[in-house]
């Protein structure tokens, strides 16, 4: 039986795309999980106990690379490798979090991609009071046996305002 060159390479392309597609299905989901995790430290109003904030601390490291680099820029820190991350996210700085994980740009190459986020956290700060949290995360993923994991992720904080006051009344950014 002779084969059509032709069909073996637009089905060749079409395997190609649909790998990307999903890739960026899975980058979502892991995304999505990661945004869950964070926010599942939280039960009414206060972080769980240490033993359930341990646990979740694991599972959220679980979803980076052995080596992955964890930015929360000035206000929370940075975490070299699992073990560190996991020590972190079990040491929550909030009362309570939110994480609305929007406008998804991934970018696949083979086993790596990037990806950028735009961040909505509705948040409850350690001192009781309620904020609104913006921001963006750019993030690199990595495919370690076949899953997806972030191997760095990186917070750029745009604002955190007081609920009460929201944002319209923060400082203008000097204009250039």
């Amino acid at each position: 039986m002779a084969t059509d060159p032709q069909l073996l390479e637009r089905i060749q392309l079409l395997e190609g795309r649909l790998a990307i597609l999903e890739a960026v299905e899975e980058i979502r989901r892991l995304k999505s999980d990661y945004a869950a995790l964070v926010d599942d430290r939280y039960a009414r109003g206060a972080p769980r106990a240490s033993e359930e904030l341990a646990d979740r601390a694991q599972r959220i490291a679980s979803l980076f690379t052995e080596d992955a680099v964890w930015d929360g820029g000035p206000a929370l820190g940075v975490c070299q490798g699992r073990a560190e991350l996991a020590k972190r996210m079990a040491q929550p700085t909030l009362l309570f979090s939110w994480h609305y994980f929007v406008k998804p740009r991934i970018e696949v190459e083979g086993d790596q991609a990037r990806g950028r986020w735009d961040l909505l956290a509705p948040c409850t700060t350690a001192d009781g009071r309620p904020h609104w949290m913006a921001g963006v995360e750019d993030d690199e993923y990595r495919r370690v046996d076949g899953v997806w994991l972030h191997s760095a992720m990186k917070l750029r904080v745009v604002f955190m305002a007081p609920h009460e006051t929201g944002w319209a009344r923060l400082p203008r950014a000097a204009s250039s």
